[in-house]
């Protein structure tokens, strides 16, 4: 084992209920799903929450279309991986805005799903290769970390314990994938890779348009998790920057 493998732990805890909150469809396919789907087989009830339908990701689709269109793949995605449950805000695509109302939705979905883990987007500027991450990707991700705190509290989002939403404060772990400095990995060789292909092949309307020479699923997620793998030491594998909480 080299060095950097050496320096990632693996994600052992026992793990119940996971909720996932990321910006768009197709977040949750380009790698995390062969952990959800590692989870789902290991007895966690896992569910997704996506802050819009992906409406503005398809430039030869209207939005009004391809909002309906996406949040179907998302949901057949999910279901490839065991995951029955996904629920969508009314954030647009594109124009997602940190602030206190998205922090409230986020805090909703985590008191409805009431997990011990949350995955989360990273908020960093930049992916581990270098590459800008996408605005609606910070903002989702920043706001994911202060609404689990904000789930726990009774005097902030009091709109919520109107609706019935107890507060929760028992998430022990933010899970954030894509991060820069991951500390921790999961391995997802074998039957949690080939999910994961599957999956992110449910995207089939939005696959068929990225440019000629962007990556196959197959492919893309090798070069993804196989690079995690190759930190990790294993074959494939998802690589997260995990935060403990209490």
């Amino acid at each position: 084992m080299d060095q950097q493998a050496a320096a990632l732990e693996p994600f052992t805890d026992t793990v119940s209920s996971v909720l996932c909150v990321v910006a768009h469809p197709d977040d949750i396919e380009y790698g995390t799903a062969a952990a959800v789907h590692r989870w789902v087989g290991e007895g966690a009830t896992v569910r997704y929450f996506l802050l819009t339908r992906g409406e503005a990701g398809i430039d030869t689709m209207d939005p009004s279309e391809a909002g309906r269109v996406r949040e179907a793949e998302e949901r057949e995605s999910a279901r490839r991986v065991g995951v029955e449950e996904v629920d969508f805000g009314d954030h647009a695509d594109g124009a997602i805005e940190y602030g206190v109302a998205l922090r409230r939705d986020i805090a909703r979905a985590i008191r409805r799903a009431r997990p011990d883990v949350v995955v989360a987007q990273t908020w960093d500027l930049r992916f581990a290769g270098g590459m800008v991450n996408q605005a609606d990707h910070r903002a989702v991700g920043l706001a994911t970390l202060d609404a689990v705190a904000d789930a726990g509290n009774r005097w902030l989002h009091r709109d919520l314990d109107a609706e019935g939403l107890e507060p929760w404060g028992g998430v022990k772990v933010i899970a954030v994938a894509g991060s820069p400095t991951p500390t921790h990995w999961i391995d997802v060789s074998g039957e949690h890779f080939e999910a994961a292909v599957h999956s992110l092949e449910a995207h089939e309307a939005y696959n068929s348009v990225l440019p000629a020479d962007f990556p196959a699923p197959r492919e893309l997620l090798q070069m993804i998790l196989g690079g995690g793998g190759k930190a990790a030491g294993v074959e494939h594998a998802v690589v997260l920057d995990v935060i403990r909480r209490g």
